[in-house]
């Protein structure tokens, strides 16, 4: 044998050696960045409820004496009324259950925002029934789950968090209305500017001026990586407005053999039948939950486990 004949065997192991150790290269990179993206907490600001107050007293000038969800402990507004019912869409194999809750509030700071370990920032998750549990909520359901994302315009209680418009939001102001919005075509100062108490970047906007949005079926949202499409019969979570400072809060259950879900059309027309004049949709599926008096009343995920999310909507 000669000794080219007799190296050709060491070159073929060392290319064997030198590509699997590069895709193990490869794999571990991909592994890290999965973990960094999707796992590892990135907390953006602690203690939210704080600096909230805070911001709120520095935009005031009031000393104002807080309780650790950032309301006035002196606040002598009416409490909200809240009225949650069970209903039925479709029938047969298509029918789904879905609640209501309906809200009328005294003044528009009454439906806040609460996140997970009161943190902002990214893969900070809690059971909605936790975070609930956390500001003493009377109602809540889950938000938009800002924290899978980095992108949005995110104002939350008065208090601008993150400011990347990327898709078609919804804005609740000052004055109890809501509407939905394209993100960029504005700022996040601007919406405070104007009066923005919160707003929730998932979408689509299911009702606009009391008409149906055409084509959300078509629409995907957060169609990256790790992400699932949202058509289909799915659990749902929406928000509606009926008049200002009365809105309608509505989870629909999925995924199970007494609940088929509804796809994105017949969450609108659940809306719309319910006399919403504007309405979002939020983050559905596993996330789908609605929490009354520290009760989870729905069947999240379609077997009565809850997921963890980033934030939820709250009345206290």
């Amino acid at each position: 044998m000669t000794s080219t004949a007799a190296a050709r065997p060491h070159r073929l192991r060392r290319r064997i050696v030198a590509s699997a150790a590069t895709l193990l290269l490869v794999l571990a990179a991909i592994a890290t960045w999965a973990l960094d993206r999707y796992v590892i907490d990135h907390v953006e600001v602690e203690n939210a409820s704080a600096y909230e107050a805070q911001v709120a007293e520095e935009q005031t000038g009031t000393d104002l004496t807080t309780t650790a969800t950032g309301a006035s402990e002196t606040d002598d507004e009416a409490d909200p009324s809240i009225t949650v019912t069970e209903h039925t869409y479709g029938s047969g194999s298509d029918a789904a259950t879905y609640y209501v809750a309906d809200v009328v509030l005294t003044d528009i700071t009454q439906l806040r925002s609460a996140f997970a370990d009161d943190a902002f920032g990214e893969n900070i998750i809690e059971d909605p029934s936790d975070i609930a549990a956390d500001v003493g909520a009377a109602l809540a359901i889950n938000g938009d789950y800002y924290g899978f994302r980095t992108t949005g315009i995110e104002i939350r209680n008065g208090v601008i968090y993150r400011d990347e418009p990327a898709r078609e939001g919804a804005v609740i102001y000052a004055d109890g209305t809501m509407e939905v919005y394209d993100e960029t075509t504005t700022s996040a100062q601007e919406l405070l500017d104007a009066g923005a108490w919160q707003t929730l970047s998932f979408g689509p906007a299911l009702v606009d001026d009391g008409v149906i949005v055409e084509g959300i079926d078509e629409v995907e949202v957060d169609t990256n990586f790790g992400n699932h499409s949202i058509q289909g019969d799915q659990p749902r979570t929406a928000i509606g407005m009926i008049d200002a400072n009365h809105y309608v809060l509505v989870v629909v259950d999925g995924r199970s053999s007494t609940s088929a879900g509804v796809t994105l059309t017949e969450l609108a027309q659940i809306m719309a039948d319910l006399g919403a004049t504007e309405a979002y949709n939020l983050d559905g599926g596993g996330s789908s939950t609605m929490v009354s008096d520290g009760t989870v009343v729905n069947v999240p995920g379609g077997r009565g486990d809850e997921r963890g999310t980033s934030d939820i909507l709250w009345v206290g």
